[in-house]
């Protein structure tokens, strides 16, 4: 006995529609189209933009002066 058989998914699908109702379900798949085609569209911007690697020179503490304090 497998265990999914093709009756199982029959059932499954059944209780999705009872469930959410024949309309409910495109406009949630139309939502997560959406958001899948956002977040690609995010990843590739995100590597196309150049990004700088070269370490920036930071101020040491010795090379500052400061008020004398009294």
């Amino acid at each position: 006995m497998d265990l999914f058989a093709p009756w199982h998914l029959i059932i499954i699908i059944g209780a999705i529609l009872l469930m959410f109702g024949g309309k409910k379900i495109p406009e949630m798949m139309g939502g997560i189209g959406k958001g899948m085609k956002e977040f690609k569209k995010a990843i590739k911007d995100e590597e196309v933009k150049p990004t700088d690697d070269s370490p920036k020179s930071i101020p040491s503490a010795a090379n500052k002066k400061e008020p004398l304090k009294e």
